[in-house]
């Protein structure tokens, strides 16, 4: 049984994948759900970030659902991408913050679903894994979003043996901002997501597309498109109460405009 859930909290957009019995492994079914759930944050005008997590206290996400008959691995060969390609797609380029909830095991797809977030907090028995070479597989996909956060030398062993990391040595590979005990999980997700709902979404909308726009540019490239986009920023409405409030001594009030 497939199961994505969506919940407004505020102004934070939870999703979850809802299959705690097979670890939060996701069938073409709750991909699609996901897709959904993401289309529908961004188009909220309310929505100011999402948190991503997986149900119950077992996993985040164990990839794709290898059981017969889930329908993972039978791709339509006559389309040039796949749901969950264009899954990771629609994350990296979501113009809302996302936040990683990771709660337990964090296996093979759900280490591309970690990595296309922004920020991430987890509990410290959770694990993360890219097992695929054990099946016969390699993590195709998901390593065109880690090898931006992980270096080479680490992603190529998480590869091509297929072992895990914990939690502390994940954090120190680049793949979480924060680790804590399971107990304090919730507490220091709401702490990090009160910092980011208060600040200006337009800032951060915008920041979120020169950031990914210039990351395959040379140095020369990077700053000449990118004195445009300050520019370009300075010129919104996020920007001109920013520096009014500043002036005033008081907290701006932002529109996202």
């Amino acid at each position: 049984m497939s199961g994505v859930l969506y919940e407004r909290r505020d102004r934070v957009a939870w999703i979850t994948i809802d299959r705690p019995e097979r670890r939060n492994a996701v069938d073409p079914a709750a991909i699609a759900q996901l897709r959904e759930a993401f289309h529908r944050a961004t188009h909220d005008d309310d929505v100011r970030a999402i948190v991503l997590g997986g149900s119950g206290d077992k996993a985040f996400c164990a990839g794709a659902d290898l059981t017969p008959g889930s329908g993972s691995f039978e791709p339509d060969f006559s389309q040039t991408t796949n749901e969950f390609a264009e899954l990771l797609r629609e994350g990296y380029a979501c113009a809302l913050p996302i936040v990683a909830r990771v709660n337990g095991y964090c296996l093979a797809g759900g280490m591309g679903l970690l990595a296309m977030c922004d920020l991430a907090v987890a509990s410290e028995s959770a694990s993360f894994e890219l097992p695929e070479v054990k099946v016969g597989l390699f993590p195709m996909q998901v390593i065109a979003l880690l090898r931006r956060l992980v270096p080479d030398r680490t992603l190529d062993e998480m590869a091509l043996t297929g072992e895990p990391l914990s939690a502390h040595e994940a954090l120190r590979a680049g793949l979480l901002n924060h680790v804590v005990p399971a107990s304090e999980l919730d507490d220091k997700l709401a702490w990090l997501v009160a910092r980011l709902v208060d600040k200006s979404p337009t800032a951060q909308r915008r920041g979120k597309y020169a950031k990914r726009v210039s990351a395959g540019m040379d140095a020369a490239e990077a700053l000449a498109f990118l004195e445009g986009q300050i520019a370009t920023l300075a010129m919104t409405q996020d920007a001109r109460e920013g520096r009014l409030a500043f002036a005033e001594r008081r907290a701006p009030t932002w529109t996202g405009r």
